[in-house]
């Protein structure tokens, strides 16, 4: 195929998600038959792509995230970007639902009833909303537990939201709490609390399991 570098570059700009070599691989064969293409050579070419788009004449880079690659606006345009699409106008995460997210994070797979132990209070509403974002989802169950409990962790979207390929690569705790927090998400409610809403939500209280007090979903 002529011109290899245009249509992978094509391909990688057109998906609103990060392209795997695998993708790649597969939409070039099915657009041109007998095509036969060397992972390798991918590779290469994901990587003459990643320097040529280093160039200050580009606002944007390909950077690789979640396994596969995604063009990201550079740092310095992110306020003209975030003014123009309305990030600030965005529904934001609960102090819960961060709290919730953040030992989902660093902790899972991990049940709710776990997370409530951490937490002290009921994260029923929490876990709904974090699901209906699409920020964690069901990793299975604990079938040696009686009632085989639910467990959770991250999802892909959370990992692409952070530019990251796996937990693993989460900051460590010791290095984002301030010595003066005493919960686990430390500073991650500044880094976190822009991601938008999946839908319209009404505020709800979570009833608190100690003598704890309640929290609310906030705009």
């Amino acid at each position: 195929m002529e011109n290899l570098h245009q249509h992978i570059e094509a391909l990688v700009f057109s998906s609103e998600t990060a392209v795997t070599k695998e993708d790649i691989i597969h939409a070039i064969t099915k657009a041109s038959p007998g095509t036969v293409l060397d992972g390798q050579v991918v590779e290469q070419i994901l990587n003459d792509l990643q320097e040529k788009f280093k160039s200050d004449i580009f606002a944007f880079e390909l950077r690789v995230i979640g396994g596969g690659y995604q063009f990201f606006t550079k740092a310095e345009y992110h306020n003209t970007v975030a003014a123009f699409i309305g990030m600030k106008e965005k529904k934001r995460l609960s102090t819960a639902a961060i709290e919730t997210l953040s030992i989902i994070a660093y902790r899972g797979p991990v049940t709710k009833t776990d997370c409530e132990k951490i937490r002290g209070v009921n994260c029923d509403y929490s876990v709904e909303k974090l699901l209906e974002k699409e920020l964690i989802e069901v990793a299975g169950r604990m079938e040696n537990m009686p009632g085989r409990p639910v467990l959770y962790k991250v999802t892909q979207s959370f990992l692409d939201y952070f530019g990251i390929n796996s937990v693993g690569e989460l900051p460590k705790l010791k290095d984002i709490i301030s010595p003066q927090s005493d919960n686990v998400v430390g500073e991650m409610n500044e880094v976190i609390s822009d991601i938008p809403a999946a839908k319209t939500e009404e505020p709800s209280e979570e009833q608190p399991t100690t003598a704890e007090p309640s929290e609310e979903e906030s705009n």
